[in-house]
């Protein structure tokens, strides 16, 4: 198998009602963790790297492991630009085998988001390359993107139809009360305005900022049309713990095939549950 765009996934999602999970990855071993995973469940998965995974991994490294375990698994795999701004880098990545981007624009006013997903979309669509692009601001951090709180905007439901129709892009990302990071309290999602956006547009939409947040909230979001769910920080904090833990164990160990085993054993266990609460085992 093959990267893929993530257009045939998320479609085949909301015919069915339920989600495909975006998991971002780092180095190697998330890459193997997740698609291996995925594999075993028989479930679709997106691969998501923030512009910081990109530079630090380099994006021809990404795309030959991605190749490389879609093949050996025999799944497809959608590779994914998660939060990227530039469209110098988006055109950049597209042409090194990239078939799936999320630009940004979501800092900016509505016209100028709106000018500037229309430019990434008439490019990437001439590959066959979906596009996601969200409308709304989520709190919190993502990578070295910070939005405090009191900034986040909610997505507008009216604005939402407008937003689809001029950039014409596949996917969209909607602020309903979800932050980036973990949630120092329980979050109040923001149900029926979903539903409002859900009866205002006809593609997929996508939940960012899922880690932390409790199962019955992200099937509810489900239920409502969200049919890609994106986490990160989840699988960072499971990673680090058991990769600390290990060396709190065996101070005197030096060698990552040993070391890795437990923090890769701890993230397979919460790509395992995100893959149960999205309902996408045996989806493949």
């Amino acid at each position: 198998m093959f990267i893929i765009s993530s257009n045939h996934m998320l479609r085949k999602a909301q015919a069915e009602q339920y989600a495909v999970p975006a998991f971002n990855i780092h180095n190697l071993e998330t890459m193997q963790v997740i698609v291996e995973t995925a594999a075993e469940l028989r479930s679709p998965v997106i691969l998501a790297g923030t512009p910081g995974t990109y530079n630090y991994a380099g994006t021809t490294n990404i795309v030959a492991i991605a190749n490389a375990l879609a093949k050996q698994h025999n799944i497809p795999l959608a590779l994914h630009l998660d939060h990227h701004e530039s469209y110098d880098d988006i055109t950049n990545k597209i042409n090194a085998g990239i078939r799936s981007v999320m630009i940004d624009g979501s800092h900016e006013a509505f016209s100028e988001n709106i000018a500037i997903v229309k430019q990434v979309v008439d490019y990437a669509h001439r590959f066959d390359v979906s596009v996601e692009a969200e409308l709304g601001r989520l709190g919190g951090v993502e990578d070295d993107l910070i939005v405090d709180s009191k900034d986040a905007l909610y997505t507008n439901p009216k604005q939402a139809a407008e937003f689809v129709e001029k950039t014409g892009i596949d996917s969209l990302a909607i602020a309903i009360g979800t932050a980036h990071g973990l949630y120092k309290s329980e979050p109040k999602l923001d149900f029926e305005r979903l539903s409002q956006i859900r009866s205002a547009v006809d593609i997929p939409l996508v939940l960012h900022g899922a880690s932390g947040l409790l199962e019955r909230d992200v099937q509810e979001c489900i239920k409502r049309g969200i049919c890609k769910v994106n986490v990160a920080t989840e699988l960072k904090i499971a990673f680090a713990d058991a990769l600390k833990q290990y060396f709190i164990e065996n101070p005197h160990a030096n060698d990552p095939r040993y070391y890795m085993q437990p923090a890769k054993a701890a993230m397979k266990e919460i790509v395992q549950k995100i893959i149960a609460t999205c309902g996408s085992a045996d989806k493949l």
